[in-house]
């Protein structure tokens, strides 16, 4: 437990001197420091002699508190409540802005300290009291990605939250904040001894109000995430060095995905051409919605008992899943009226991927029409020891996993194998003709494999530059390697999503196969040139997949993308 804090410390840290905290540290100088400046009696106006030296202390301990609730359990509170996952950082960004008013117009302070008169001594103004202001800096801020973010970040999402996991989170929340308070302490020891700030406490205090608006403003307009990509990471080599530590990579492995309701999915061989026994199909949780049930009721696998189940986990924008579905909806046009019980487990890769009208919209588009469940969270996925788009859990009568198949192919053996679960239920059941739709799936390296192009999961780039969000100008390499792409131009890189910063920029992809789709957000153009002839693909609406060539055989070749204002690139599929 010791070596854990010890990491989490160190990964909060660096993550605390890195440049993703530039953007709050002109309120933690302000708000933090200068004000809980002591200043001589009468030397100002609208300000106490004699400020809370608490203050730099209390903002900090409100960051990291609710830095480490949100994280770890604000989705799920959230979910129990009904309430949009960003429902958080608005309440934070809200609450930045009514302090930051506070500062610039004294009665409207007083306005909001109202509600709290009946607490003694209240310190939830702006300038005596700290906490509230880290509070929403905490809901707000959002660190650098990093082994021990990502740990934490996971094991919110999934749920998987013990005492490690918290240790980690809070130890990690502590080392990031440390930096901000040194700075807050620096900021306070300035105002103290520069003169200027001891007789223009006023002016001081409506320029913290200032800033703490314009904050609030530039977070809404992603303003930070501009000023992290004009500055280089310096700390990306030590971020490196850490991360890439086999003691760290062991110690953030906090407890795996085994438990009672999965431990016996591994006695189930991948594809296999018969029906095995695999234990009781574990529970579908942490659903955040159903659709295509009726009145929208949630389904629960104790309740379809005499019926045959098959768990199909899919994202709508994965064209693997794309070409798996259309065999899913045929066994659930044939087989529904037997018994067959077929159920979506929606697990989104993408942060769109979560919004519900959106996978309405990808599911309408699949004809899809059986019940789906949204898994935002990754819940039931995690309960089956997921790790696959697509996936199928083959579950008999009794509730039994009888057949797992991850990936695309293997569809026939499936259907063979959902009849013979048919009729072990109901031997007297009239089996329609097994269905027969084509089955598409590329041959094992025959295509180009999937290339994502946001930061976090890049894969396949074949450009000189480093592939980061700090880099932002590119150019095409002379020599590019196959099943593999290239920046022309200048391009702003998020985590999931690139997109276009000037005129000109441009895609050279080199691949292999029949169909080259590509997942596109956003609203703009998209020039599409091949072999020297080029087509115009309009992008508008929700993110979806964009068929950009498709041929009658497999081959090899090169086309180039170029991008126009306000498109989002996510990733190249292939066929």
């Amino acid at each position: 437990m010791l070596t854990l804090a010890l990491i989490g410390f160190a990964g909060g840290l660096i993550t605390g001197i890195s440049p993703c905290i530039l953007p709050v540290l002109p309120v933690i100088f302000l708000s933090g420091g200068v004000q809980s400046a002591r200043t001589q009696a009468g030397a100002t106006d609208a300000a106490p002699a004699t400020p809370s030296r608490w203050r730099p202390y209390l903002v900090i301990l409100g960051l990291v508190v609710s830095f480490s609730v949100f994280t770890l359990i604000g989705s799920l509170i959230l979910a129990l409540l009904g309430l949009p996952q960003d429902v958080l950082r608005w309440a934070g960004l809200v609450v930045l802005v009514l302090i930051g008013v506070g500062l610039i117009v004294p009665r409207f302070e007083a306005i909001l300290e109202k509600p709290f008169a009946w607490i003694p001594k209240r310190d939830v103004g702006t300038e005596r009291g700290g906490f509230v202001l880290g509070l929403a800096l905490g809901a707000v801020y959002v660190p650098c990605a990093g082994p021990v973010l990502a740990a934490i970040t996971v094991a919110g999402s999934t749920g998987r939250i013990g005492l490690e996991t918290v240790v980690l989170t809070a130890s990690f929340a502590v080392g990031a904040a440390l930096p901000l308070l040194v700075f807050a302490l620096a900021g306070r020891r300035v105002a103290e001894r520069v003169r200027s700030f001891r007789t223009h406490q006023r002016g001081i205090r409506i320029t913290g109000g200032i800033v703490m608006i314009a904050l609030a403003i530039g977070l809404v307009f992603n303003v930070p995430q501009l000023l992290q990509r004009l500055v280089p990471d310096y700390t990306s080599a030590l971020q490196d060095q850490f991360g890439n530590s086999e003691q760290v990579d062991q110690a953030l492995d906090l407890g795996g995905l085994v438990n009672e309701q999965n431990k016996d999915l591994d006695q189930c061989t991948n594809g296999a051409s018969t029906l095995q026994s695999c234990g009781t199909a574990p529970d579908l949780t942490g659903i955040q919605q159903w659709f295509n049930t009726p009145g929208d009721a949630p389904l629960a696998l104790d309740q379809l008992r005499g019926k045959v189940v098959l768990i199909d986990f899919w994202a709508y924008s994965c064209i693997n899943c794309q070409r798996s579905v259309p065999h899913v909806v045929a066994w659930d046009k044939a087989y529904r009226a037997a018994g067959l019980e077929v159920i979506g487990v929606h697990s989104p890769e993408y942060a769109f991927e979560k919004e519900p009208r959106n996978v309405v919209a990808g599911a309408a588009a699949l004809g899809i029409d059986y019940p789906v469940a949204l898994d935002n969270s990754l819940s039931t996925w995690t309960n089956y020891r997921n790790r696959y788009w697509p996936a199928h859990y083959l579950i008999d009568a009794d509730g039994t996993v009888r057949h797992i198949r991850f990936g695309e192919g293997g569809y026939a053996d499936t259907e063979k194998l959902i009849r013979e679960l048919l009729v072990a239920a109901n031997p007297d059941v009239q089996l329609p003709p097994a269905t027969e739709v084509a089955d598409t799936t590329p041959s094992a390296g025959a295509t180009t494999p999937e290339t994502y192009l946001g930061t976090t999961k890049a894969v396949n780039f074949g450009g000189a530059e480093k592939y980061s969000a700090s880099t932002s100008r590119f150019s095409l390499p002379a020599e590019q390697p196959k099943d593999s792409f290239a920046l022309a131009g200048e391009w702003a890189l998020g985590t999931q999503s690139i997109e276009p910063a000037a005129a000109g920029a441009a895609i050279r992809l080199n691949y292999s196969g029949s169909e080259v789709r590509m997942v596109l957000g956003g609203s703009g153009t998209l020039t599409v040139t091949v072999d020297g002839v080029d087509h115009a693909i309009e992008v508008s609406g929700v993110p979806r997949s964009y068929e950009l060539l498709k041929t009658d055989a497999a081959a090899s070749g090169t086309l180039t993308v170029a991008a126009g204002p306000g498109v989002q690139a996510f990733s190249f599929t292939f066929g």
